[in-house]
């Protein structure tokens, strides 16, 4: 991956929103042109609906949803980066909705009307919201 690509995935990762529970790993991202939320693959956790009591396996546990919303974590990031862009113009993050492919320069809705440069937008909001 290159320098953009390992950019974009720190941005990302950064604005990434933890909505896990105790049970399913969950991440949200929010697209900085239209405000539209994104939400990865729900991740079950292996050890759902355990209850450990001695203080031994409590560690245990917790040691393991660590690791495991770690990994979710990652492929959440992963998922985004095949849904968002960043605009070279504004530095946002914008959804495929609203991340236009242009004749010269790729870039956000907003940046292209101010810009007045033409373009199709990545993915199509019915596609977007289905996947």
């Amino acid at each position: 991956m290159g320098k953009r690509g390992d950019s974009v995935r720190k941005i990302i990762a950064g604005k990434l929103e933890d909505c896990s529970t105790e049970d399913v790993f969950c991440f949200a991202l929010t697209c900085e042109v239209c405000g539209r939320v994104w939400k990865s693959s729900l991740k079950r956790f292996t050890k759902a609906g355990e209850s450990p009591t001695a203080e031994g396996r409590r560690i245990i546990y917790q040691k393991v949803y660590q690791r495991e919303q770690e990994r979710a974590k990652i492929q959440a990031i992963q998922e985004a980066m095949n849904r968002f862009s960043l605009c070279p113009i504004c530095e946002r993050l914008s959804c495929d909705h609203c991340f236009l492919v242009c004749d010269d320069v790729d870039m956000c809705c907003q940046c292209a009307e101010k810009l007045q440069a033409v373009g199709s937008a990545v993915r199509k909001k019915m596609d977007l919201e289905s996947g």
